[in-house]
């Protein structure tokens, strides 16, 4: 079976080790366009333009399935994508993954990039899954962007930035971008609070 995984960058790296993991047998085609990079900021038009191009190219090494390992592109692209290559193509998005972490309630905050950050569909995400949890959308402008250029004081700077957004209470963080599970223990350091329960972090790639 071949499985291609698309993405801005680095951040498709998250999932297709998860991939990995649930098939190892699995041929796995990477497709990205870090040039294009950011996508957080772009608007909803020129990202799906962009992740045509990037899916694209995936689907030109003919898989069996397409990942779109990027919360932004499945928020804002996914039906241009699944419009064009399905059904030859099955086309599997990628969301926050609010509904695990809102189901102990209490305080839970969502990390993403600016476009995912106050979306409709975001939005709907929350009303049909945040239960009673109490759910902060936090923005992280420029955090995706210095992860994949490995530039460590912007991450620093980033996290420091986004943290501060973060309820001082909070239960859990769901990781809304693929790029901020390579930093995963950079945040939960910068969030974790002296006293509190053990933070939970919940990515979208498993």
């Amino acid at each position: 079976m071949k499985i291609a995984l698309m993405d801005s960058g680095i951040g498709l790296l998250a999932a297709a080790a998860a991939v990995r993991r649930l098939r190892p047998d699995a041929e796995l085609v990477l497709s990205s366009d870090p040039g294009s990079m950011p996508w957080g900021p772009r608007t909803p038009e020129d990202l799906t333009a962009l992740a045509l191009d990037v899916a694209r190219a995936a689907a030109a090494q003919r898989p069996d399935a397409l990942i779109i390992a990027c919360n932004t592109a499945s928020v804002h692209a996914l039906p241009a994508i699944r419009a064009e290559l399905e059904p030859a193509l099955p086309v599997i998005g990628t969301v926050p993954a609010i509904k695990p972490a809102a189901a102990g309630g209490g305080s839970v905050a969502i990390w993403a990039t600016p476009a995912t950050t106050g979306s409709p569909y975001q939005r709907g995400l929350i009303a049909e899954f945040g239960g009673t949890a109490e759910v902060t959308e936090v923005p992280c402008p420029g955090l995706a962007d210095a992860v994949e250029h490995g530039d460590e004081a912007a991450i620093d700077r980033a996290v420091a930035a986004a943290a501060a957004l973060t309820p001082s209470d909070v239960r859990a963080v769901v990781l809304g971008c693929t790029h901020y599970e390579l930093v995963a223990t950079r945040i939960r350091d910068a969030v974790q609070r002296p006293g509190r329960p053990p933070l939970a972090l919940h990515a979208s790639a498993g």
